[in-house]
């Protein structure tokens, strides 16, 4: 099946940001993508990924829109920019909950786009459960592909040689495994949130094209001391076949609670992504329940885009409405040591999930779902950022 996104940018800039409240922080060139007003089938609009197009200014966007009495899962749709953020053209449903299967029906999360290098087709990922379930926990791999840019998009059943549940959240990574091109895409699962002899474990599963996948590694981590490893980022580093990932944590037999401290953790590969370090935690990195955005610079840097502040429904002084609002970020250096404390984006508003792409050195466009003072996930915005050299 095919869907035809209509070319023409129908809301301008101006419109869908009459609204917007003034912000502190270095993105620049704030715009608002979507509003979830916008999907009367929607209670949130959320977890938006973003890839380069075409041509310069050209900017995909895939993000969800989640269903009325569904935790988080609804419909995954694709909106494209022709002039560097200024306007987006009217969404497309990349996959939809109401297109049944025979007599299944699915619903679909967490998108992730990825265009292969020198490859003239976009794909996007996501997760696909019967839409009989509360919520997305026990997903599996779905996949479509667009060859005109994110116009028009057909879907293709994958070939799993991993069967199990996963969650998705970042992007793939293309490597080399016993002289191989594979390409790593990250996941975990939480099996234990409804089965008490379930787990939960962060895995990468890998592929060769695109269409097949196995389980590639599981990352690692010390026992009985065990964290709840999930939604984890991977960057690429400066020697062949070194790899690292940067996971979003909370406690194991307790994923309502943070570690103590909250702190995001990390492990490394040395030979693709096929054998991992044992996780450790990041002094460094604050995670405090929320997705952490991490990859590699363009001349060999890492940066780290995270909520500072309590976990979601926390609720402490600086923080009267929990967690999940202001954005922060910092830059690892050349020599190792990571930077202070940066405001990306705090407008006294709920924001989370932010995804990053480089466009050119130190220059990053970038998206994020954000919210009202006390309603999380009403918007999904868009700005740039530059870093310093």
């Amino acid at each position: 099946m095919k869907l035809v996104l209509a070319l023409p940018m129908v809301l301008s800039s101006f419109l869908l940001n009459a609204q917007e409240k003034s912000y502190l922080g270095d993105i620049t060139d704030h715009h608002v993508i979507r509003r979830v007003e916008q999907h009367p089938q929607a209670w949130r609009i959320w977890q938006p990924f973003i890839v380069q197009g075409q041509t310069e200014g050209d900017l995909i966007v895939a993000y969800g829109a989640m269903r009325h009495g569904k935790k988080d899962m609804g419909d995954i749709f694709v909106t494209l920019s022709q002039n560097d953020g200024e306007s987006w053209s009217e969404p497309v449903a990349v996959f939809d909950h109401t297109v049944r299967q025979g007599n299944i029906q699915f619903a679909y999360a967490n998108p992730v786009l990825f265009r292969g290098h020198g490859q003239q087709v976009v794909w996007c990922y996501a997760m696909r459960c019967s839409i009989a379930q509360r919520n997305s926990e026990e997903s599996h791999l779905v996949g479509a592909f667009s060859a005109d840019w994110g116009r028009t998009w057909t879907s293709v059943e994958m070939a799993m040689q991993y069967t199990g549940p996963l969650i998705l959240n970042a992007g793939i990574v293309e490597t080399e495994i016993h002289g191989s091109r594979r390409f790593l895409l990250p996941a975990h699962r939480n099996t234990l949130a409804s089965d008490p002899r379930g787990s939960r474990e962060h895995f990468l599963l890998s592929s060769s094209s695109l269409l097949e996948w196995k389980l590639e590694a599981y990352i690692p981590q010390a026992t009985p001391k065990r964290v709840f490893l999930h939604e984890g980022n991977l960057g690429v580093g400066k020697r062949a076949g070194e790899l690292k990932i940067v996971m979003r944590t909370a406690q194991y037999e307790d994923s309502d609670k943070t570690t103590d401290p909250p702190r995001a953790y990390s492990s490394v590969s040395f030979d693709g992504g096929h054998t991992w370090s044992l996780a450790q935690p990041e002094p460094e990195l604050h995670n405090a329940k929320a997705k952490g955005f991490f990859s590699h610079t363009m001349n060999g840097r890492y940066i780290y885009v995270y909520n500072d502040g309590p976990a979601q429904r926390d609720k402490v002084p600086g923080f009267p409405n929990g967690g999940r609002t202001s954005l922060r970020y910092k830059v690892q250096s050349s020599g190792g040591s990571w930077s202070d404390q940066k405001t990306f984006y705090d407008a006294g508003i709920k924001n989370s999930y932010p995804t990053l792409v480089e466009v050119a050195p130190n220059d990053f466009r970038c998206v994020w779902d954000s919210g009202t003072e006390k309603r999380s996930r009403t918007h999904i915005s868009f700005g740039k950022l530059k870093i310093e050299p």
